[in-house]
This record gives C-alpha cells, sequence and structure tokens, in this order.
C-alpha cells in the first residue's frame, strides 16, 4: 500500500480552505486531517491562521464551516434571551428549528471574562440531535450553566414572521426572558 504524502504549509492552507468554501456542509478536523495527513492538532493550527487572515471560518459541534455571504433565503435576523436547566436545552432547539430558525450562536455574560460567544449554527433537528450528541459524549457543559441557565442566541430565518412565531412558542413554553 502506497504511503499518502503530507500535504505541507501554504499549499495544505490552500486546499482546507477550498474545501471549506466549496462544502455546505461542516468538515470535522479530523475528516481535514485525514484529507492532508496531518494530525487534527495541525489542522487546529490552520484553522487559526486562516482566520487571522479574515477568513470567515466559524467552528461549530459539527466541524469546521465557511461562512459564505448571507444567504437571499435568510432576510431576518435577531438576538432572544432564553431562561432555562440544561435538561432542557434540546427541547428549546428543537422548538426553534421546527419554526424554520436558524440558531447561530449562544452567548453568556460572565463575570470574570465578560462577553462569552459559542457557535451553535444549527436548522434541523437531526443538527440539534448531532449537537446534543457531542455535548453527552464530550461531556461538556453548556455555556448557560455559567450564569444559572440564562443566555442569548442569535437567530435567523426566511422572514421576520418566523422569527416572531418562534419566539411566541418560545415563550409559551417558559423559555423566552420578556425584555
Amino acid at each position: 500500500m502506497k504511503e499518502q504524502k503530507k500535504v505541507l504549509g501554504e499549499e495544505r492552507r490552500s486546499f482546507l480552505l477550498q474545501l471549506l468554501k466549496e462544502s455546505g456542509q461542516p468538515i470535522t478536523g479530523g475528516e481535514l486531517a485525514a484529507k492532508t495527513n496531518v494530525s487534527r492538532q495541525v489542522i487546529v493550527g490552520d484553522i487559526t491562521l486562516l482566520k487571522a487572515r479574515n477568513e470567515p471560518i466559524i467552528a461549530t459541534s459539527q466541524g469546521y464551516m465557511y461562512l459564505h455571504q448571507a444567504s437571499p433565503s435568510v432576510t431576518a435576523e435577531r438576538t432572544i434571551a432564553c431562561h432555562h436547566h440544561p435538561e432542557r436545552t434540546e427541547e428549546e432547539l428543537n422548538l426553534l428549528v421546527d419554526h424554520g430558525v436558524t440558531i447561530k450562536d449562544v452567548k453568556i455574560e460572565h463575570p470574570v471574562y465578560g462577553d462569552l460567544t459559542a457557535s451553535v449554527m444549527v436548522s434541523t433537528r437531526k443538527e440539534v440531535k448531532q449537537f446534543m450528541e457531542k455535548i453527552k459524549a464530550t461531556n461538556a457543559a453548556f455555556l448557560s450553566e455559567l450564569t444559572d441557565g440564562i443566555h442569548l442566541h442569535t437567530i435567523s430565518a426566511p422572514s421576520d414572521q418566523k422569527l416572531d412565531e418562534a419566539e411566541q412558542s418560545l415563550k409559551k413554553a417558559g423559555f423566552l426572558i420578556d425584555l
């Protein structure tokens, strides 16, 4: 069996950037490492360098994504304030995606570090399930656990009406904090 050649330096970063731009789905660091025959840690460093060059790459729970210009189908975006216990996270996320909403991120205000934001980028029940499975598999805590369940989400949808409907459902379920 022929040994796969390592892709080096700038050539590798250009290749990674091309893969991310062409993919409509997140790509894990492990998958990128396998394609370039380097370690996952090398990929983490490459992604950091690409971000430092202002490439719009984000790390999501499903892998790395290149953020293309806003899709014409997404015309509305807003920030909502929520409060719930960790065991209701999946319910909250499913409620939003069931209304055609994308949850872009979660934000908290930490007493020491200030504003902390993490990418979520889920739009479907399948992506919510994958997100929750990754949280469980890694035994990671939700950011909102640092603030007794209080957190913000940036959400987007094709229309303000969809966002309004999603907010009403969140309010009815007891998730929304009235501002």
